[in-house]
C-alpha cells in the first residue's frame, strides 16, 4: 500500500503565501515525478507544477514566478511554495506522484486526499 497525506492549506489573504507538503508512505521502490494539480468549483483539475526525479521543473503559466515546487527525496516529501496568492489560485490542490513500489513493477499514479486552498479578504 502507499499513502500520500497532505497538509498546509488553509485561509490566506490575496498576496499572501502557503506551503504545501505532501509526504509519501508505504511499500515504494522509487519516485519519478511528481506534481501539484488543482480543482476549482466547476473547472477540470489542471496541472499546476512538476517536478522530475532529476529535479526538472515546470509551471503553469499562470504561476509562473509565485509558485515553487521542491522535492526531498529522502523524506518522499514534495513541497509547494505559493507566494503573492490571488483569488484565482483558490482550489482544492492535489498532490501526484509517479512511481514504483518494487523492482521492476511499472509505475503507477497515486494521488494525495486533497487541501483547501482558499484566497480572499
Amino acid at each position: 500500500q502507499v499513502q500520500l497525506v497532505e497538509s498546509g492549506g488553509g485561509l490566506v489573504q490575496p498576496g499572501g503565501s502557503l506551503r504545501l507538503s505532501c509526504a509519501a508512505s508505504g511499500s515504494i521502490f522509487s519516485i519519478n515525478a511528481i506534481g501539484w494539480y488543482r480543482q476549482a468549483p466547476g473547472k477540470q483539475r489542471e496541472l499546476v507544477a512538476a517536478i522530475t526525479s532529476g529535479g526538472s521543473t515546470n509551471y503553469a503559466d499562470s504561476v509562473k514566478g509565485r509558485f515553487t515546487i521542491s522535492r526531498d527525496n529522502a523524506k518522499n516529501t514534495v513541497y509547494l511554495q505559493m507566494n503573492s496568492l490571488k483569488p484565482e489560485d483558490t482550489a482544492v490542490y492535489y498532490c501526484n506522484f509517479r512511481l514504483r513500489r518494487y523492482y521492476g513493477s511499472y509505475e503507477y499514479d497515486y494521488w494525495g486526499q486533497g487541501t483547501q486552498v482558499t484566497v480572499s479578504s
